[in-house]
């Protein structure tokens, strides 16, 4: 007999009135805290797709740099087309995970076949067709270049969503992760420009406060409607939350 197929997830319930809490205090948050990141300050489809591919693996602090001289080298995706391979992985040198520069290449020579100046497309169906651009990197590039109403998410992401939302989930499990999208994309505000900014403020709260090695419950902005952070209020099993050491005894002072 022929296998039935597995049924499909069902999409997770989200609390209207707790979703808008979530979202209005997350955006207010990173107006007042999010980092001033230099792909942040562009809508250039070309920078951001630059940057997404850089992050990826990678830390913030060691994309910084190599962002500036990549873009002084190929200002836009046609340079990046005219180069030979070895010329752009050249300029990825040290940033490691080359077949991300070997895609960035083979989507300028798509995108620019035509001859023309290479349009990436704002659609995230479209952009998933282009060489190495999956489902994050297509919403990235839909949301921050185009300020599309567009899902994303990354490992901070799931973290964040998981944790806030459904700690019973494990974003490692495939059909776990599918029900954690299907939650991004029912938050996803109503405008691109309140998207954009939810979209940045899930990264940020990722890298910066809920992070996998500790949780700063402290200064989280959205911990009163945070679902792990009630649970550990509550008796149930905390989060490792970040430890003060302690204050360091003075030395008595000479007489």
């Amino acid at each position: 007999m022929p296998r039935r197929a597995a049924p499909a997830p069902p999409p997770h319930d989200l609390d209207p009135a707790r979703a808008r809490a979530f979202g209005h205090r997350l955006r207010a948050w990173f107006r007042r805290h999010g980092r001033d990141l230099p792909w942040r300050r562009t809508r250039d489809p070309y920078r951001i797709l630059v940057s997404e591919l850089m992050l990826q693996q990678t830390q913030v602090v060691r994309v910084v740099d190599y962002y500036a001289r990549f873009l002084d080298r190929f200002p836009t995706l046609r340079h990046v087309a005219e180069a030979r391979p070895d010329e752009v992985t050249d300029a990825w040198a040290g940033l490691g995970y080359y077949a991300r520069a070997r895609n960035l290449h083979a989507l300028a020579r798509h995108v620019t076949a035509d001859g023309g100046p290479g349009a990436i497309p704002a659609d995230p169906a479209a952009l998933r067709a282009l060489p190495g651009v999956g489902a994050y990197t297509a919403g990235a590039v839909a949301s921050f270049a185009y300020e599309r109403r567009a899902a994303l998410v990354d490992t901070n992401v799931a973290r964040v969503l998981q944790r806030a939302f459904a700690p019973e989930l494990d974003p490692k499990r495939p059909r776990d992760l599918t029900r954690l999208w299907r939650m991004a994309e029912a938050l996803v505000p109503r405008t691109g420009a309140a998207a954009w900014t939810q979209n940045q403020a899930l990264m940020e709260l990722g890298a910066l406060v809920c992070t996998a090695r500790v949780a700063r419950c402290g200064a989280c902005p959205v911990r009163g409607v945070c679902a792990t952070y009630a649970r550990g209020a509550a008796g149930g099993a905390p989060l490792p939350v970040e430890r003060r050491a302690a204050p360091r005894a003075r030395a008595p002072r000479p007489r």
